[in-house]
């Protein structure tokens, strides 16, 4: 698509500046790829930006900088003929036009310099082809020849040269596509999403870095179950995630059956994401039951059971972390405690007692805002008197919890008595009492024995000892 021009999309000062770096170094330049997208698709403010030069991108990089206030600083990577600068909070990356090649067992191309075209033949999607020139001859000329234009109005995701192809020559685009179509909300050529199932097995070639990175951003856009949903039906969510797999499917015996936990969590998922951009709180509602397919049972007289689901989903976490080369730390250690403690608050919401609510808040810490969150994103039950009164019951819990914690502060509780005015009671030295004296103060805090005060638990501290035997130090 020739002839039309957008100056409007490249009014701002820097691309004048490009444009006029062009013409000194006698280089053709275009602006494409997201921003170009964006633009059309009206989708707010670019955070970064991709610049196609015919010939060196390093040499434009440079030019551009030195007609810039302040000179910013340009980061070269030789390697790959790049260049980035920075310029008021938007990067902007150099890149000289290629021509790529790939052979079977690697997703890297060998690459030689190319036109425009060639370029333009190497991106992943139509709607990524986008090109608009920053030439003083055609300045603003939108450059489409694969009607890029087109598919954004239909919302279609589709490649520009054979997908088979392009999903078998770099498989990283597999996930790209399903990351476009989850965060658009656009929908996959059909041709494309067969060539996806077809290449599936591709997959194995990509680090799981750059997977997981693909996760992410599918997990953090509006709608996540759109995505997940493309990835079990192209067959690559087996080969991420096969724990989710594992809960698909409904079971019946004896006419009693379970409703089916694949589709649950992605119902889950998508009510959290109405709630939370907190890209692990919504990693723990996707996996706040995969420990119900190992543990799933049936018994005649009371039907299907998971118990001990959410221990075991806890425990699966760190595997499924670590096999995807996830951070094996506080993130991991987040998402494990929202799995272990994710139907505590379902319990507690028929039978609210201060000594149950203390406990949960002693072991959910400053996260019990995020369970009690996750918990209300557990309710998919599709009756309106259920879901009305399930909620109500959500309401009751979160009032309870705010007044225990503000009349017993169990939150990230530290014990009143410590260890040191344990053994100067007592005069002992490190001891197995010691412990023993603290957990038991703990314990008669939480149940409501005694406040959460110095005196009282220094009192209760010394009928402890007492009955271990030890003798107060007088």
């Amino acid at each position: 698509m020739k002839g039309l021009f957008y100056t409007e999309a490249i009014s701002s000062e820097i691309f004048s500046v490009i444009s006029k770096a062009s013409k000194q170094i006698q280089l053709d330049s275009y602006v494409i790829g997201g921003f170009v997208r964006d633009f059309f698709l009206k989708r707010g403010n670019a955070i970064d930006i991709d610049v196609v030069v015919i010939g060196s991108g390093i040499d434009l990089a440079l030019a551009v900088s030195k007609l810039l206030p302040n000179k910013p600083k340009v980061q070269v990577f030789k390697t790959y003929g790049t260049a980035m600068l920075r310029y008021k909070d938007v990067e902007i990356e150099f890149v000289g036009a290629r021509k790529e090649s790939y052979t079977k067992d690697s997703r890297n191309p060998d690459v030689i310099e190319g036109t425009l075209q060639d370029d333009q033949n190497r991106r992943d999607f139509t709607i990524n082809a986008l090109a608009l020139s920053l030439n003083e001859a055609n300045y603003g000329e939108l450059l489409d020849p694969f009607n890029g234009i087109e598919d954004l109005e239909n919302k279609i995701i589709k490649t520009p040269l054979d997908p088979d192809i392009t999903y078998s020559d770099d498989p990283l685009r597999m996930l790209r596509a399903i990351r476009f179509a989850s965060q658009l909300n656009f929908e996959i050529e059909k041709e494309s999403l067969s060539a996806i199932s077809k290449n599936s097995k591709r997959l194995q070639i990509i680090t799981r870095e750059r997977i997981v990175d693909e996760l992410n951003k599918i997990m953090l856009s509006s709608k996540p179950s759109i995505g997940f949903l493309l990835l079990e039906e192209t067959e690559l969510l087996a080969q991420i995630l096969p724990e989710l797999i594992d809960l698909k499917g409904v079971e019946e015996v004896e006419g009693q059956k379970h409703k089916d936990n694949f589709y649950h969590t992605l119902e889950v998922v998508d009510n959290i994401s109405e709630n939370t951009n907190d890209v692990w709180l919504r990693w723990a509602a996707l996996l706040h039951d995969i420990g119900k397919a190992p543990t799933k049972k049936f018994s005649k007289k009371v039907g299907w059971t998971f118990h001990a689901h959410e221990f075991v989903g806890s425990k699966m976490v760190y595997k499924l972390f670590k096999r995807l080369k996830m951070p094996l730390n506080n993130k991991m250690k987040f998402v494990q405690k929202m799995v272990l403690l994710s139907s505590r608050p379902i319990v507690l919401a028929s039978e609210v007692s201060d000594a149950a609510v203390r406990r949960l808040v002693f072991d959910a810490g400053n996260d019990i805002n995020s369970l009690m969150t996750l918990c209300e994103a557990d309710i998919t039950t599709k009756n309106p008197k259920k879901f009305k009164r399930y909620h109500k019951n959500f309401e009751l819990v979160r009032k309870k919890i705010k007044q225990v914690e503000e009349r017993d502060k169990v939150r990230n509780f530290q014990p009143p008595v410590s260890g040191d005015e344990i053994m100067q009671a007592f005069n002992l030295k490190p001891c197995k009492e010691i412990g023993q004296i603290k957990e038991a103060i703990k314990e008669a805090i939480l149940d409501g024995k005694i406040p959460n005060e110095h005196q009282a638990s220094y009192d209760f501290m010394i009928k402890k000892g007492k009955k271990l035997g030890l003798q107060l130090n007088l």
